[in-house]
C-alpha cells in the first residue's frame, strides 16, 4: 500500500511540474485603484490556490473550536456520571436477614 501511495505522489508530483514548466509566460492581474501585479501564470495560480486553503481554514475554525468544547462537556459528563456508578456500587450490601430459627 506504502509502494501504491508513495507511486502515486511521484506521479502527482511529475504532472504538476510539467503543468508548471509549460505555463511560465507573465500575466497581469488587475487589482481596484489601479494596482497591478504581474508574474508567472503557475505562481499567480499557487498563490491564489494557497489564499483559497488558508480562508478555508479560518472559515473552519469556529466549528473545529466548538465542536472540540462540546466534546469536552461530554467527556466530563461521562467522566462524572461513571464515578457516580462507582459510588454506588461500593456502598455495602446490607446482610441478609435470616427468618429461619
Amino acid at each position: 500500500m506504502k509502494f501504491i501511495s508513495t507511486a502515486f505522489g511521484v506521479v502527482l508530483f511529475v504532472l504538476f511540474f510539467g503543468f508548471a514548466l509549460k505555463n511560465t509566460q507573465e500575466v497581469d492581474l488587475h487589482l481596484f485603484l489601479n494596482y497591478e501585479l504581474r508574474g508567472p501564470l503557475v505562481l499567480m495560480l499557487l498563490a491564489f490556490f494557497v489564499a483559497g486553503a488558508a480562508l478555508c481554514i479560518l472559515a473552519l475554525t469556529p466549528t473545529l473550536f466548538r465542536q472540540r468544547r462540546e466534546s469536552n462537556k461530554q467527556k466530563s459528563t461521562i467522566q462524572s456520571l461513571q464515578s457516580a456508578a462507582m459510588q454506588v456500587n461500593e456502598r455495602p450490601m446490607p446482610d441478609s436477614i435470616n427468618t429461619q430459627q
